[in-house]
């Protein structure tokens, strides 16, 4: 793993889970894939700062984006990868309980960006706001 930049938020329980969901589901939707790339970093976004966590996985068809964060909403088929399509839905509670916003950027099959906010995580990066990322790599 390759770390370019530092960057500490103070969350709750309830918001790391939020970020373990989505990290789940980057490795979920890159497991098939080598290699495999997920990148979790922070950048600023409409003047604020925006924790993004980024993969080469399966991606989906933005045509879909609005079902994304619906309750039992999928985007591929249950043989294809397993859940009950309940984990965004909590994730985006989550995080809006926390004062913050989530959305998503994909490809279908070129992988998938998720980008959130919080409150209380602005100024995280001491004087810098370009992006920077940790990036995760593996080869099958």
């Amino acid at each position: 793993m390759e770390r370019r930049r530092n960057a500490a938020a103070h969350c709750s329980f309830a918001a790391m889970v939020g970020h373990l969901n989505l990290l789940a589901n980057a490795i979920k939707f890159t497991r098939q894939r080598t290699p495999a790339v997920i990148e979790v970093g922070v950048t600023e976004i409409d003047e604020r700062m925006a924790i993004f966590m980024r993969d080469s996985g399966a991606g989906f068809n933005m045509k879909y984006v609005d079902k994304l964060f619906g309750v039992f909403q999928r985007l591929h088929r249950a043989e294809e990868f397993e859940g009950t399509g309940v984990g965004l839905a909590t994730v985006q509670r989550i995080i809006r309980k926390h004062g913050g916003d989530i959305w998503a950027d994909a490809e279908l099959g070129k992988g998938a960006t998720f980008y959130f906010t919080m409150a209380g995580i602005n100024g995280m990066v001491s004087g810098e706001t370009s992006e920077g990322a940790a990036q995760m790599q593996t080869e099958s």
